[in-house]
């Protein structure tokens, strides 16, 4: 498999291809990585959720990260890590073309609107019903994938090959033993 990194085109690309993502924040010291719905319009992911804990952590310390990934295979796939900064969009009357341009985004897509809605139900506070959407600010990205090299699909290594790599391997996964053979190979015991 060869790895290359990706241009940012091919970042953002990768971006506006995906809608499901694994959103980190942090309060505390302590991580917290949850997988929601974002969609990318090409400048801002935007994303609705109900209170809870990304919520209030994101109220806190606007600081996240966002990773997507799509993968075709053990060998083809696509991984894209952007950090960037939580904005709420209050339901405002300034904030409401954004508000309203986030819920057309996010409804091109089915479901968008479960997870929060799921959520909502295990929680007993009046205000974990109001929805609130948001977006995402990306200060950087980056981005790599994954194809298969010129040498896959090809036929097995011949066997003193893989001889060789389990020796190789063998010394690294079991060093003392390695030493032991060696002297007792030197010496004709064994």
């Amino acid at each position: 498999m060869v790895i290359h990194e990706m241009t940012l085109e091919e970042c953002h690309d990768a971006l506006a291809q995906a809608n499901f993502a694994r959103l980190a924040c942090q309060r505390d010291g302590q991580a917290y990585v949850v997988p929601v719905y974002l969609i990318y319009d090409g400048k801002y992911l935007y994303g609705f959720s109900t209170l809870g804990q990304k919520i209030e952590w994101m109220r806190a310390d606007p600081l996240v990260c966002v990773e997507i990934d799509d993968v075709k295979s053990q060998n083809r796939w696509t991984s894209v890590v952007v950090y960037g900064r939580y904005e709420e969009l209050p339901d405002t009357p300034e904030h409401k073309a954004i508000r309203l341009h986030a819920h057309a985004l996010l409804q091109k897509h089915a479901m968008w609107w479960e997870p929060a809605c799921v959520a909502v139900e295990h929680r007993d506070s009046p205000n974990s019903l109001t929805p609130i959407f948001y977006r995402i600010h990306l200060d950087r990205m980056t981005g790599h994938q994954g194809s298969p090299d010129s040498v896959e699909g090809q036929p097995a290594p011949p066997t003193n090959a893989r001889n060789w790599l389990s020796s190789v391997l063998d010394r690294v996964l079991h060093p003392t033993s390695f030493t032991h053979r060696r002297r007792d190979a030197r010496h004709g015991w064994g």
